[in-house]
């Protein structure tokens, strides 16, 4: 389908070559910059003489012209015969990396003859490594190596002295610095501000300005690059470019159409690459062939580990797998990804307390997608996005490479934003992704406010955030204001239960009080009772104890005793002179006043009579014939 070959034993001839490599194989046989030509007079072959680096500035100056002639035609069986099987060679040198394309019929002498030119360094001296066979010399035929076409090799300059340590410190401390190179696309006068460190390449700017403007390296007509950048293989650390921030304006050079002369002025066969030829294949993708395939080396071998395990079940291990390879990729600086399933996430975001509550931003990625690499590094790891994330937004992420974890997400979709939204996004195209999903939450649903393609810029990207947080924030005042309402009614129902207790509770207290205190009197009044019963008892005894009133014509000494009482009342008895004092008080007690509790107390002189010997008789204790006495009570 890519070649046009339809010969089985062809086909498996070429395979064996290519050690059964299908993308080597496939860029072996499709016609690059110097194969087929596809001019207004149809296809022709061109070859021209094999040339070295001296010629290799003048052919880059034209490849943009011979680029733009290539066209996307099949080669019949005779053509592809005649054409040259072409190795690329990836050479290192201390810190340096020169790319070598050449055809299988050159020798090991060449490879050290374009170096020479290059490193600035004699054949003599290099000692050229890497070879997987054995004895290699400077006549060796690369075509009798059996080579793969891809290589790599190494050189190494024993006999020369290594370069002084204060360069190689000030070249290190270069790679190291970081540029800000603000690109402006001229014919959409859009700016793009790219940070990138200092062993970037010039062609990895370029490849990066073609994922942003879609204009391929071949096409790119720049302005603002210093003299001294004569090679995209150069880093940008010694490019000459203005530290921290230089300038450059880009834009889409013009297709003209070649003549046969240029195209047989620019074609070679042996030659240095520069970045940009080798971009001449970045439209590849025609030929089913994907741009991580350059130079046959495929995508799935350059790619990292994926983001997320194939089904994967717990939601929290696949999270903590995104976030380790998501650090691995694009370095510390991203933001907080919410470790957990996507209704723990929900959780989180929306059923707090009003004020708490935050916007839920899903990160949908996708690494088959070519805008991937560039949304990451350039936007969703840019410090003011991920400030204000982390200010704003609850971010949960989720792979959507793999089928299955797509499925389970479209499932989990559905269930939590309806139909309507799961379908938008399985309509999405590959080279839509990575999607920004910006979800709030409502009282009955959740609410996807925008949907955020990766083919966005830092700035859009952070007003379609603010503007979600416009619209979250209006929504938040309002659940403010209903939630502290509801919290004034729930507190003054709290106050009013809490009123009617203490109320209960002192209702309660006081008839328990009121309880206690009859119950008290009740006691009190039974203690009362049965003391006065005690002391009428005793009064009783007390009186029929006493020895009877002697009469006033008894011929034995009577004495008459008069008593006052408390209460201003008096009784008299009379009693005999030879009675004992103890006999008194007997009587007095059986009128209701114990000598225990009142005292009496005599007049002439003032005495107190209780004090007295209660055996003497009255005539001893000189209450003989008649006495006035006072009851008083104790204190």
């Amino acid at each position: 389908a890519c070649t046009g070959i339809e010969n089985i034993d062809e086909a498996i001839t070429l395979l064996e070559q290519n050690n059964w490599d299908l993308v080597a194989a496939i860029n072996g046989v499709i016609p690059q910059e110097n194969g087929i030509l596809q001019s207004e007079y149809g296809v022709e072959t061109l070859h021209g003489p094999a040339y070295g680096p001296s010629s290799h500035s003048a052919a880059a100056s034209s490849a943009p012209s011979s680029s733009s002639a290539f066209r996307h035609v099949v080669p019949s069986r005779q053509i592809v015969e005649r054409q040259p099987r072409m190795l690329d060679f990836r050479v290192e040198y201390r810190d340096r990396n020169v790319d070598v394309v050449l055809e299988d019929s050159s020798t090991v002498g060449d490879i050290k003859h374009i170096l020479e030119n290059e490193l600035q360094i004699p054949a003599s001296k290099m000692l050229l490594k890497g070879w997987k066979t054995g004895d290699v010399d400077d006549s060796t035929v690369l075509k009798s190596l059996h080579l793969p076409k891809n290589n790599s090799l190494y050189v190494l300059t024993p006999d020369l002295p290594p370069p002084s340590s204060s360069h190689s410190g000030a070249l290190q401390e270069s790679l190291n610095q970081n540029f800000m190179l603000i690109v402006t696309h001229r014919e959409v006068q859009r700016e793009y501000n790219l940070n990138f460190s200092g062993s970037s390449t010039i062609q990895e700017v370029k490849r990066n300005v073609y994922d942003l403007t879609s204009i391929p390296v071949r096409h790119q007509l720049w302005e603002g690059w210093p003299s001294s950048a004569t090679d995209d293989s150069m880093t940008l650390a010694v490019s000459g470019l203005s530290f921290p921030c230089h300038r450059l304006t880009v834009g889409r050079r013009s297709s003209p159409v070649q003549t046969r002369e240029q195209s047989e002025e620019q074609c070679t066969d042996v030659h240095m690459v520069s970045d940009s030829d080798g971009d001449d294949f970045e439209d590849a993708t025609e030929f089913g062939v994907d741009d991580g395939e350059m130079f046959g080396v495929a995508s799935s071998a350059l790619r990292k580990s994926p983001m997320m395990p194939e089904n994967a079940e717990n939601e929290g291990d696949a999270l903590l797998q995104f976030t380790a390879e998501f650090s691995s990729r694009y370095g510390d600086c991203h933001p907080v990804y919410f470790i957990g399933s996507l209704e723990a996430a929900f959780q989180e975001a929306f059923y707090g307390k009003a004020r708490d509550r935050k916007l839920l931003a899903i990160y949908l990625h996708h690494d088959e997608s070519v805008l991937t690499n560039v949304f990451c590094s350039q936007m969703l790891c840019a410090e003011s996005i991920v400030s204000y994330l982390s200010q704003n937004f609850i971010t949960w992420a989720w792979d959507m490479t793999k089928e299955a974890n797509r499925a389970r997400f479209l499932t989990m979709c559905t269930r939590h934003f309806g139909s309507v939204v799961a379908q938008t996004i399985r309509t999405q195209k590959t080279d839509q992704f990575p999607l920004f999903l910006i979800i709030m939450g409502k009282r009955s649903s959740n609410e996807v406010l925008n949907v955020i393609q990766g083919n966005t810029t830092v700035d859009e990207l952070m007003m379609r955030l603010m503007a979600a947080m416009e619209i979250f924030s209006a929504q938040q005042q309002e659940d403010i204001k209903d939630e502290d309402e509801r919290e004034a009614r729930e507190n003054v129902k709290r106050e009013q239960d809490e009123a009617y207790r203490i109320s209960l509770e002192a209702d309660r207290a006081k008839r328990e009080a009121q309880e206690r205190e009859m119950a008290e009197q009740f006691r009190l009044e039974q203690i009362r009772k049965e003391q006065e019963e005690e002391r009428e008892a005793i009064r009783l005894s007390l009186e029929q104890s006493l020895p009877p009133e002697p009469k006033e014509e008894s011929t034995e000494s009577v004495s008459k005793l008069r008593i006052r009482t408390p209460s201003g009342e008096f009784f008299e008895r009379r009693f005999l002179a030879s009675s004992k004092l103890q006999v008194v008080f007997d009587f007095v007690a059986s009128k209701g006043y114990p000598w225990e509790e009142y005292k009496l107390l005599g007049t002439f002189p003032r005495r107190d009579v209780t004090q007295l010997d209660p055996n003497k008789s009255l005539l001893e204790v000189k209450l003989y014939p008649q006495e006035t006495l006072f009851l008083e009570a104790k204190e």
